[in-house]
């Protein structure tokens, strides 16, 4: 459990809230969990080994944080294979803009390195931690599953993971104390919550996929997720070395805010706080309008003196995460923070981004059929030999 400066922020797997309006203090929490802060350097050595340039959302400090990525990267340098694994619970039917982050990146990561990717969907942990039935859980993952194929994943490099065994190794390496340690869980908890955690280390783990890597162990593993999952890597990585695997290495992701503000970040669950990947430019427009935390001034007079504070304004983060073009960004950056920009001017750009994002996952979305969903989810050969 991560909490900081006597809970003035709480980052766990399950809940993130921060006292401060700017959101949570990452560097801090980078001192808390034993993270390392993503240098240019490295962002500059990713661009020069694939070629290609570096992520916005890297260069932008979205992605923020890593452990032994270093460490991937050289192997990569000497011709060595290595392997991207992320993963979606499946809370609710509809996914929401914050759910894009890992998934965006994942593809980049995908594209520029050429390297096999495996998605965990994990049903089984919502219906342990949510009331809902097995069938409603697996009904949601093939929901969701449909949204993911939509972000145009090849199917010849990207599978699901097939791990009984895996898991058990796992299990067998950690204890119950260990386990209450680290996520908080107490005597009241159901058992299926205690085994969770292994399930979702399992696939950091090559030889969980025979059918990809012949049944090697020693493949490297590269994990791309939001920094509250952190926890179960982190079991993950002192398991490794026991079992003669090598530690998977990550890449954290900040969290996507509510649309009320960065004390807490974006949720299914909530509607009020969230932008879903199903809702029309009409709802995008109303949400925004309504809902999104203004960092402007209480009137256009003291606006234009005082200019807006894009530290907390929701719609500037979220532009942050969507708009690709750098140099328009520093620009509304400048005039809302001058005040030659208002609020209403600022949510205008953000509205026109956002729909555009949902609009085009939308048409790319009513192309997945269910056929295509059973083909992504059975485990099978891709088209690397190892």
């Amino acid at each position: 459990m991560a909490t900081t400066d006597q809970d003035d922020q709480l980052v766990t797997p399950w809940e993130v809230t921060a006292a401060s309006q700017k959101g949570v203090d990452y560097d801090k929490l980078i001192k808390k969990f034993g993270s390392t802060k993503i240098e240019d350097s490295l962002i500059e050595r990713i661009a020069r080994l694939t070629g290609k340039p570096a992520h916005h959302l890297m260069r932008r400090g979205i992605i923020f944080s890593h452990r032994d990525v270093g460490l991937i990267l050289d192997a990569y340098e000497k011709g060595k294979p290595f392997f991207l694994y992320t993963g979606r619970g499946p809370s609710s039917e509809a996914m929401h803009l914050g759910h894009l982050i890992p998934f965006v990146f994942t593809k980049y990561l995908q594209d520029v390195f050429d390297v096999p990717l495996v998605i965990q969907m994990t049903d089984d942990e919502k219906f342990l931690w949510k009331d809902m039935s097995v069938e409603e859980a697996r009904r949601l993952a093939s929901e969701n599953a449909k949204d993911i194929i939509a972000f145009g994943f090849d199917k010849e490099k990207t599978s699901s993971p097939d791990f009984y065994k895996t898991i058990l190794r796992v299990e067998k390496c950690v204890t119950v104390n260990q386990v209450k340690g680290i996520f908080g869980f107490n005597d009241s908890d159901c058992i299926g919550k205690i085994s969770f955690p292994a399930i979702q280390a399992a696939p950091s783990f090559s030889c969980s996929f025979p059918q990809i890597f012949g049944g090697k162990k020693d493949i490297a593993c590269l994990i791309p997720c939001a920094i509250d999952q952190d926890p179960y890597f982190r079991m993950t990585r002192d398991v490794a070395p026991r079992l003669g695997y090598p530690k998977p290495a990550l890449l954290h992701s900040t969290f996507l805010p509510a649309l009320q503000g960065a004390m807490t970040k974006m949720s299914a669950s909530e509607a009020s706080t969230s932008i879903y990947l199903t809702d029309s430019a009409d709802d995008i427009r109303d949400k925004i309008n309504k809902y999104a935390y203004s960092g402007g001034q209480s009137t256009v007079e003291e606006h234009r003196r005082m200019g807006g504070n894009v530290d907390v304004d929701v719609s500037y983060q979220y532009l942050t995460f969507f708009l690709e073009d750098d140099k328009k960004l520093a620009k509304i950056e400048k005039d809302y923070s001058s005040g030659a920009m208002l609020t209403g001017d600022l949510k205008k750009e953000l509205i026109s981004v956002v729909q555009q994002v949902v609009a085009e996952h939308q048409q790319r979305r009513q192309q997945v059929t269910e056929q295509m969903v059973q083909e992504f989810m059975t485990p099978r050969k891709l088209k690397y030999s190892y």
